[in-house]
């Protein structure tokens, strides 16, 4: 095997698991287990390492349904600002988020940078061949398939190794799925855990209601480490505390900062002003943990006045495809870009994408096209609540003028970059187009006055966007808004599009 970047992607392409395991595994409820973390010492055995030494890197733990990487985002910007005054210095801040949209090693950074292609190979065959070599000394062919864990928990062990071995100085550790039995949560002694606000997401692995997905989430609290979140449904909170009490910990809810309207924050949207001022609290709680001495405690900061590096980190704060907006002016079109894969964050979407139109005062008459994917096989009853969500939040029975439906491919020849590649959806159903085009059907159904259209890559749906837009444009000056959201693989699609055809 070559030892270069595209091999190292290709590798991980290996580890994913196909779709119709997981769909087995789900169904059978096994998805998600009390054997997870047990397995998951294992590996970090494997590849030299016992949970313990994970402290070294000072890590903050952040769970939730809605905007944890985001928050995520906020407090490794906060953080930065912390790199050149006062002592201690934070020399090197570690960020591991999932998933990414464009490229793997956005999931992996260092001070807000992700690694470059040479760090992520190096570090990527490091574990690897602990992996196999581990694999060997048991008796098992290198090449075995359980010579090495699946995708995100190989990752998840890489940026361990990589935030140990580049000697980071604390880390931002979001959680993938859920929080009692994630990969992640072999953390024994973080510096801070919080929890951003929840909602029903992963039934088929962390339960149906909102109660049984608190209990996974708070699955992160761990003895005497201060513990944040924000104002949650009453059954969801009283979980969330019940569980802060066994564990030993005190849960603080964080409301909105009292200046947070007078920050121009990196993130534009309404919503983003909660994760914000969770952010602020978890990195104040972990610069003192740190020994800065200069930063306020917790208990201070979130009702009283921010610091100025704590503004300049929320105005800072860079973190693409959430509440983004990208301009184009041939043909005159605001991309307005924000994954939201439940129906939580589409409503959230939605209320963001109406700031928008009402900021930028174009007419009625002006298209709004909205450009969605999301491969769930519930099509009828997503397109239904997606109307729903979308017509309360923009406050008409017909939200767009346009709509468009497309796969998670990318490219209509190249198909999908190394790094997008996934098996984890059924190929029979994105091939045969069946889910966008029972979501197009049901969309008609229920909005008549809207053009409809299903697209078989993101591509085409972003030149299908652009024909009406262009038609539009004749004898009219005012911007298209697209509102382009669903599923984080398309967020990613669709920049990768945009950027290509700057190349």
């Amino acid at each position: 095997m070559e030892r270069n970047y595209a091999a190292a992607i290709a590798a991980l392409n290996t580890l994913q698991t196909n779709f119709v395991i997981i769909d087995a595994l789900r169904k059978a409820g096994m998805w998600k287990n009390a054997q997870a973390i047990p397995e998951m010492i294992e590996w970090c055995q494997k590849i030299g390492y016992q949970p313990s030494e994970f402290d070294k890197i000072k890590p903050l733990h952040i769970a939730g349904t809605k905007g944890k990487g985001s928050t995520s985002a906020f407090i490794s910007s906060i953080l930065a600002q912390y790199q050149t005054d006062g002592a201690p210095r934070l020399q090197k801040i570690g960020l591991y988020t999932s998933p990414h949209l464009r490229f793997v090693r956005e999931r992996i950074q260092i001070n807000n940078v992700m690694l470059s292609e040479a760090l992520f190979t190096k570090y990527f065959f490091e574990v690897w061949d602990r992996l196999e070599s581990a694999a060997t000394a048991s008796g098992i062919a290198a090449n075995d398939p359980v010579a090495k864990p699946i995708y995100f928990r190989f990752l998840t062990l890489m940026a361990f190794h990589v935030f140990l071995s580049e000697g980071v100085d604390t880390a931002v550790i979001e959680c993938g799925i859920g929080g009692e039995y994630d990969s992640t949560n072999v953390i024994v002694s973080p510096l801070v855990t919080s929890i951003t606000s929840l909602g029903i997401d992963h039934v088929g692995v962390l339960g149906n209601t909102l109660s049984e997905i608190a209990w996974h989430k708070a699955g992160i609290f761990k003895p005497g480490i201060p513990a944040f979140t924000v104002p949650q449904p009453p059954d969801a909170m009283e979980v969330l505390e019940k569980r802060a009490s066994e564990k030993g910990t005190t849960l603080t809810v964080v409301e909105r900062h009292p200046e947070i309207d007078s920050i121009k924050l990196g993130l534009a949207a309404d919503f983003q002003k909660s994760n914000a001022s969770l952010a602020v609290a978890t990195a104040a709680a972990s610069l003192r943990a740190l020994g800065r001495t200069d930063v306020p405690e917790p208990a201070d900061i979130i009702r009283g006045h921010l610091p100025e590096p704590f503004r300049r980190g929320l105005e800072q704060v860079h973190w693409p495809g959430r509440c983004e907006v990208r301009r184009e002016s041939s043909p005159r079109i605001a991309w307005c870009i924000d994954g939201a894969h439940t129906l939580d964050s589409i409503e959230v979407a939605g209320r963001w994408f109406a700031e928008e139109i009402a900021a930028s005062g174009v007419s009625r008459s002006t298209p709004r096209i909205l450009l969605f994917n999301q491969q769930k096989r519930d099509a009828s009853s997503l397109a239904e609540s997606l109307h729903a969500v979308l017509s309360s939040a923009l406050g008409s029975g017909s939200p767009f003028t346009h709509v468009v439906f497309c796969t998670n491919i990318t490219f209509k020849d190249a198909g999908y970059r190394p790094d997008l590649v996934s098996i984890n959806t059924n190929s029979v159903d994105v091939e045969a187009l069946s889910v966008q085009r029972a979501l197009a059907e049901t969309w008609k159904h229920l909005d008549d006055k809207t053009e409809v259209a299903v697209q078989g890559t993101v591509e085409e749906a972003v030149a299908w966007c652009r024909n009406i837009a262009r038609a539009a444009g004749d004898g009219n000056d005012e911007e298209c808004m697209v509102l382009v959201t669903g599923s984080l693989h398309l967020v990613g699609g669709f920049i990768e599009v945009l950027e290509s055809e700057r190349i």
